[in-house]
């Protein structure tokens, strides 16, 4: 009989924890559903990048000397550059140069310390592909400019997430009559009406 009681009142316990988990649980539920929503519509809304925003590297064929101080500088020697002595001129002559985006690990090594300028970093960061073979950049692929999120008509650019005051980190403990930045849903439906 008194195992009988011992195995009830484990029962019991294993019972009233798993509420509070389920407590716990919906108390966070409850806690999203009151704020506004953070989520950016993706291919019809895109974030402008930062100032110092570490995307796709643009190269200029015309400027670079061919010194390899980027391969040098590089993590993992990442930067092809094929070039060829000029006897005449005394200086090097750049053939080729390519970088496989499938490997770099955009830490901008590459554009701090080349000489002439010739790199940059630009805001392009969509260069997901199927193949992997694609992601490996030539001279001429390196030299297009990017496209620009505040260029393309079919986007909304979005400067950051409107979604608490200016100056408010804490989400929690937010008071009632405070304003938060941004439109409710509710108010931009209306709006549409």
């Amino acid at each position: 009989m008194l195992k009988f009681l011992k195995q009830v009142v484990d029962y019991g316990k294993e019972a009233v924890q798993a509420g509070r988990y389920i407590g716990e649980g919906l108390s966070v539920t409850f806690d999203h559903m009151s704020r506004r929503p953070v989520t950016v519509q993706y291919p019809y809304e895109k974030l402008i990048p930062s100032e110092r925003f570490r995307g796709r590297i643009h190269f200029e064929f015309d400027k670079c000397i061919a010194c390899e101080v980027c391969v040098r500088v590089c993590p993992i020697n990442l930067p092809v550059v094929d070039w060829t002595f000029d006897k005449a001129s005394k200086k090097k002559e750049l053939k080729h140069y390519s970088i496989d985006f499938g490997v770099c690990i955009f830490c901008g090594n590459c554009v701090e310390y080349c000489p002439t300028n010739c790199l940059s970093m630009t805001e392009e960061y969509e260069m997901a592909t199927y193949d992997r073979h694609e992601l490996n950049y030539d001279n001429v692929a390196l030299g297009r400019l990017p496209y620009k999120v505040t260029d393309d008509p079919m986007v909304t650019p979005l400067r950051q997430l409107a979604y608490l005051p200016k100056g408010v980190m804490d989400p929690h403990n937010l008071p009632a009559d405070v304003q938060r930045a941004g439109d409710r849903p509710e108010d931009l439906v209306e709006q549409e009406k």
